[in-house]
C-alpha cells in the first residue's frame, strides 16, 4: 500500500463528542488533544512524514469566549510541556498561521518548542494555530510585494514557485491527503493553496474517536485514486 509522505486534518467533531456524552464542549477539546498525542506517533509509524493539523483558525476567535480560553490554555499547556516528548520521538515541531496576533507567552513558547526540535529527523508536526489560508496568502503577497518593490520587479517576477516561497508552508511539500472529520465536507479555509491537488477524504468519525483504524481506512482510499494532476490516462 502506497503511504502519503504528508497528510493533512482538520480536526472537527470534538464539541460533537461532548454533547453526545452530555459534557462541556471543553472536555471534547482535552480528549481531542489526547487522540492528537496518540496519532503523531501512529502517523509515523506508518510512514508518514508530515503530519499538519488545523488547531484553530483565524474565524474560531468568534467562538464563545469560554471555549476560547479553553482551547488556548490546551494550545499553552502543549508547547510548554511538550519539548521533551518531541525531542524523545524525534519530532520536528512547526507552527504556521499568524502568530502575531497571539499573546507573547504563547509566542515564546512557540518559539521555544520550534528551537528546541528543529533538528530532529523524524516526523515533521505542523499546527496550524491562527490560521487561515485567505489570510496566510494575503501576509504571503505583502512580503513579496516588500521585496518586488526593494527589487524595482515589476508584475513579470511574479511566479507560483516565488509565490509560494513566502507561506507559512514554504519549507514543508503539498499534503497528499487531506482528511476532515465529524462528516462536514468542506475545507474551510485551510491550507488553499496547498491542496490544489491533494486527495480528500471525509469521514463522519468525531476527532477523539479518530484512530489507527480510520486512518488506515483514508490511506487505502488514497491509494484508489488516480492521481492524475490534469493529466489524462494514457489510454484516453
Amino acid at each position: 500500500m502506497k503511504i502519503p509522505q504528508h497528510v493533512a486534518v482538520i480536526l472537527d467533531g470534538n464539541g460533537r463528542w461532548a454533547k453526545e456524552r452530555k459534557m462541556p464542549r471543553t472536555y471534547g477539546h482535552k480528549q481531542g488533544a489526547k487522540t492528537l498525542e496518540d496519532m503523531c506517533e501512529i502517523v509515523y509509524n506508518e510512514g508518514i512524514k508530515y503530519f499538519t493539523v488545523y488547531a484553530f483558525s483565524t474565524e474560531n476567535w468568534a467562538r464563545p469566549p469560554k471555549e476560547v480560553v479553553a482551547i488556548m490554555t490546551l494550545l499553552r499547556n502543549y508547547m510548554k510541556t511538550s519539548i521533551k516528548r518531541a525531542n524523545d520521538n524525534n519530532m520536528r515541531v512547526r507552527v504556521i498561521g499568524d502568530l502575531d496576533k497571539l499573546d507573547d507567552d504563547l509566542k515564546e513558547s512557540i518559539l521555544k518548542l520550534e528551537d528546541a526540535t528543529k533538528d530532529n529527523t523524524g516526523l515533521n508536526f505542523q499546527i496550524a494555530l491562527n490560521y487561515g489560508s485567505r489570510d496566510e496568502m494575503i501576509r504571503a503577497m505583502k512580503k513579496m510585494f516588500i521585496e518586488m518593490k526593494e527589487n524595482n520587479e515589476d508584475a513579470d517576477a511574479i511566479t507560483m514557485e516565488r509565490f509560494s516561497s513566502f507561506l507559512d508552508t514554504k519549507d514543508i511539500p503539498n499534503p497528499d491527503l487531506l482528511i476532515r472529520t465529524s462528516g462536514e465536507e468542506r475545507i474551510s479555509n485551510f491550507l488553499l493553496w496547498q491542496i490544489a491537488y491533494s486527495e480528500l477524504y471525509f469521514t463522519d468519525v468525531n476527532w477523539p474517536d479518530f484512530n489507527r483504524e480510520e486512518l488506515l481506512k483514508a490511506i487505502e482510499s488514497y491509494n484508489l485514486r488516480d492521481r492524475r494532476y490534469g493529466k489524462i490516462k494514457e489510454e484516453e
